[in-house]
């Protein structure tokens, strides 16, 4: 036991590995890393200069040897040798550089993509330096996450908004009974806002700008109180550079189109929902993670869109990863491991009464919005 710890072969890591960011999960000690999922290259000898922050630092800066590279697009690999370096760097980030660690890995995928494309995420896993290697879909990682008992004979619902894709699923015993995930999300919103500054301003913003508008005054739902922000930009018709402010009402048409097909979609996926279960999650509501769910009224569209009680999980752009580094600590994909509850003495009563309070509060809130209508 002793010499597996020292040479790495007891360490369990969960690796949320996103379009946008990798997070890195290690049994016992949570989220160790949180990177960009950027990664510069010099052209001419092909050596990587720079990995994760330092490499988004670049973006937009370079000059022409030197290549930004984002190795993954809409939530799988698009530049297999990229990733497969980046990954390495970060597993020996996150656990020291020791030339003899092998951990298990936890990588998550979304719920809809080829075998191909899975077996990619799981080679590149091995090469980077896995011992062993479990693929787990981002719905159930986010689900574990933000604390929800996937095991039980339960209906729950988890829209995981995260940079390259959004997963919608309804999870009950451990698995997927509706899933679909959309090639919309987090890079989708940057992009509709370039497009917008562009059209309605004729000025062109980068990536990094783009970004800072969604974070800040980013809307999917009407402001009681608009809020604005000046932003930086080239003029595209005198091609000097120009400052602007922009409004959380003018981000609201911007982005209302991106928003309204995710809330499509969460609607269509309602409508697939066996009956028993979608009265599960009219009582228990609607859960949100990934960082796209941060969207100021995305949550309270989504809730007016369905008439659930939709909420945004605590510590939403970890959940993925959490879920991901907790699903070791499961058995048979998805199904509570009861030996790691008693070592933790968690009892399954304790578990249960847990999860009808929290129902119990669930449905009191509904009870008092219906009352006040």
């Amino acid at each position: 036991m002793f010499f597996d710890r020292f040479l790495g072969f007891g360490e369990s890591i969960g690796i949320d590995l996103g379009t946008a960011s990798v997070l890195v999960y290690i049994k016992g000690k949570g989220i160790v890393l949180r990177e960009p999922s950027v990664v510069t290259v010099d052209k001419d000898t092909n050596t990587i200069l720079a990995v994760g922050s330092e490499a988004r630092k670049m973006i937009g800066k370079t000059p022409g040897n030197i290549a930004v590279i984002r190795p993954l697009r809409e939530g799988v690999i698009s530049d297999y040798e990229t990733t497969e370096r980046m990954l390495k760097y970060f597993i020996q980030k996150a656990m020291g550089s020791h030339p003899l660690a092998k951990p298990t890995i936890a990588v998550c995928v979304p719920s809809i993509i080829t075998e191909v494309e899975k077996r990619a995420v799981e080679d590149a896993a091995r090469q980077a330096g896995a011992r062993k290697v479990f693929i787990i879909e981002e719905p159930i990682a986010a689900a574990i996450g933000a604390g929800i008992d996937i095991s039980r004979p339960c209906g729950s619902m988890v829209v995981d908004i995260g940079g390259g894709t959004t997963d919608i699923a309804v999870i009950s015993l451990g698995g997927n009974v509706v899933s679909t995930s959309l090639k919309l999300a987090g890079d989708n919103f940057d992009e509709a806002i370039i497009k917008y500054m562009r059209k309605k301003h004729s000025l062109l913003i980068g990536e990094k700008s783009a970004e800072l508008l969604k974070i800040n005054i980013g809307t999917a739902y009407e402001r009681t109180m608009p809020v604005s922000m000046d932003i930086r930009g080239r003029n595209l018709i005198t091609g000097l550079p120009k400052n602007i402010t922009v409004t959380s009402e003018e981000m609201l048409e911007a982005l209302s189109e991106c928003v309204e097909s995710i809330a499509d979609a969460v609607h269509s996926i309602l409508e697939k929902t066996p009956p028993e279960l979608a009265a599960d999650i009219s009582d228990r509501g609607i859960v949100m993670t990934g960082g796209g769910s941060l969207l100021y009224g995305l949550d309270k569209l989504i809730s007016k869109r369905t008439g659930i009680n939709t909420i945004i999980a605590e510590d939403a752009m970890s959940c993925v990863a959490i879920g991901t580094g907790r699903y070791i600590e499961f058995e048979n994909g998805g199904k509570i491991n009861l030996k790691y509850k008693r070592e933790n003495n968690i009892s399954i009563e304790k578990y249960e009464k847990k999860n009808e309070s929290e129902l119990e509060k669930t449905k009191d809130s509904n009870n008092k919005k219906k009352n006040k209508k």
